[in-house]
């Protein structure tokens, strides 16, 4: 609990002004609520004992007064508390989806979406618990105990004694219901980005399981999964529900003390009824923000293990570092110099050499599993060599900022990304609009043909993945976006496998008349598209096996052939 205030404590630095007004309402907020019980004995000794109309005229303005300066202060204190938290919320959101998009693609592989979007949302979610009501409510709270604690010991020490002695014994079962509410609370968030892990798949593969009729099935496995978090929640529930009890039976054991002493002490002349009443209020007051207090701290446990969640995330630290020069000069060249690659030891390629020039095609073949996505993998720079090296015009690519070298190439995987936003952004990603570049590249994709039939034309509004569009014409949107870069090396991965014949026809025109201003990596199962490239490397079991053109492969390369023969 300790570590979790000393975390986000420094975060309040920046709200000066905002903590100052809300440290004034938390202030006002104890006066009044200490004033509250003051009020009591005037109104006992002098209104009703010794029958005083001056104070009985005056007591309903100081009643007023009082409640208004808690009102006032709980509305300050509330409104500023609240934007500081939600503020910081908001930072920690920001901090944490920017930091896992930099994170390595090995990462995304290895941890399911639905865990991500669980941390990004579920837990923050009982941070912000933390920032914008715990610590906040904890402050209020111990100033009011503060408060009255000084009152009641202001007015007898005495019997303050035996209040403050039996309340702390309280602390013991509340440590180890802590405990446990700690341990729940990990299970629970557990348990609700399995959940939501679960109904990420539901959504994804929604067509997969309509066209098996496969919803029982699914029903019963989310419905497992909503069972835990259930049984996980109760408990928490289970727990929470303790510490009230707890906190009462302690409470009225100490009240009913006080009350015994504090009657004798009346009787015996040694304070007068109003004195007593006062105290007893402030010490029914006090029990208030005591249980709070006791709840608050319960509570954090849930955000305790939230955070523990997020910070993993955050120490995660991505493999591929940017280099620190910008790759401003155009393309000339790559080359790979006996590079392999291992995926968790698993070698994925072998000693790969190649030399690549400005104008060349380059395809790349083979089985699936050969290596051709590894070497595409490599040249975009989702991974590393495990050995050997990658040179841009004789420099090694790790030298280079990440962001410098993806401006320079051009990435169109067989899977395509479309964002719910219109074609115009679509195609120039991540870049500023500039409507004439957005329909060049759309013409030289061959989309214009079906764009131009829409009522909005390039500022048509995507739905999500494109739904609203056909695979092939989606797939010329994502040709398009990778055209718009203008870019020094354009790697296809099998990017034109949704498209007829004829649109895949014009499209290799185009990209054929484009290939003298870059370097160009085709990976295809269709030989048909890539019978005109330079250089065919023909993949098997992670190494290039054969090497040479489309003619010269299918007089002298034996594995071509077979892969000729398979794609007619």
């Amino acid at each position: 609990m300790k570590d979790l205030i000393r975390q986000y404590l420094p975060y309040l630095a920046g709200y000066k002004k905002q903590f100052f007004f809300a440290i004034l309402g938390m202030i006002a907020i104890a006066v009044g609520t200490a004033g509250t019980a003051q009020l009591i004995k005037p109104v006992l000794d002098d209104v009703f004992i010794n029958k005083d109309e001056q104070m009985l005229a005056l007591m309903p303005f100081l009643l007023v007064a009082v409640f208004m300066l808690k009102g006032i202060g709980r509305y300050v204190q509330t409104y500023y508390t609240s934007y500081i938290g939600q503020d910081v919320v908001r930072k920690l959101r920001d901090k944490l989806v920017s930091h896992i998009t930099y994170l390595d693609i090995d990462f995304f592989k290895n941890m399911h979406s639905g865990e991500i979007l669980s941390r990004v949302t579920n837990d923050i979610s009982r941070i912000q618990m933390v920032v914008a009501n715990i610590i906040p409510d904890l402050m209020r709270e111990i100033m009011i105990i503060l408060a009255l604690t000084g009152y009641v010991i202001y007015e007898s020490p005495k019997l303050a004694f035996y209040f403050l002695i039996i309340m702390p014994l309280a602390i013991f079962p509340l440590t180890r219901l802590a405990k446990k509410m700690r341990k729940y609370s990990k299970l629970s968030q557990e348990s609700t980005a399995d959940m939501t892990s679960r109904l990420g798949e539901i959504l994804s593969n929604i067509e997969v399981i309509k066209s098996n009729s496969s919803q029982n099935y699914e029903e019963k496995r989310f419905g497992k999964e909503n069972q835990n978090v259930f049984k996980y929640i109760m408990k928490q529930v289970r727990i929470n529900a303790l510490i009230s009890p707890i906190m009462e039976i302690l409470g009225s054991v100490a009240i009913g003390v006080v009350i015994y002493f504090g009657g004798k002490e009346v009787i015996d002349g040694h304070m007068t009824v109003g004195a007593f009443f006062a105290f007893s209020t402030a010490l029914f007051m006090l029990y208030t923000p005591i249980k709070r207090l006791s709840t608050l701290y319960n509570k954090a446990q849930d955000a305790i293990t939230a955070n523990i969640r997020m910070h993993e995330l955050l120490d995660t630290k991505p493999g591929i570092i940017s280099g620190e020069n910008k790759l401003n000069e155009s393309i000339r060249s790559i080359s790979l110099e006996n590079v392999s690659l291992h995926y968790n030891n698993t070698p994925a390629l072998k000693n790969i050499n190649l030399n690549a020039q400005k104008g060349e095609s380059i395809a790349l073949v083979g089985d699936s599993g050969a290596g051709k996505s590894s070497l595409v993998n490599l040249l975009v720079r989702f991974y590393d060599p495990t050995s050997g090296k990658i040179f841009i015009n004789g420099t090694e690519n790790k030298e280079f900022t990440l962001s410098s070298l993806h401006h320079k190439i051009a990435y169109v995987t067989q899977r395509i990304y479309i964002f719910n936003d219109t074609i115009a952004a679509n195609v120039a990603y991540g870049e500023e609009i500039d409507e004439q570049r957005v329909v060049n590249a759309l013409e030289k994709a061959y989309a214009m043909e079906f764009i131009n039939k829409l009522e909005n034309g390039i500022h048509t509004l995507l739905s999500e993945s494109g739904d609203n569009l056909s695979g092939g014409q989606r797939q010329r949107i994502s040709l398009a976006r990778a055209l718009y870069k203008n870019p020094d090396i354009l790697i296809l991965d099998e990017a034109t496998s949704a498209l007829d014949n004829k649109s895949e026809a014009l499209i290799q025109q185009a990209l054929q008349e484009l290939r003298s201003e870059m370097i160009t990596f085709t990976v295809a199962h269709r030989l048909s598209t890539i019978e005109n490239a330079d250089i065919i490397l023909v993949f098997q079991d992670g190494e290039i096996i054969c090497r040479g053109s489309h003619d010269t492969l299918l007089q002298e390369c034996e594995t071509y052939q077979k892969l000729a023969k398979g794609s007619h």
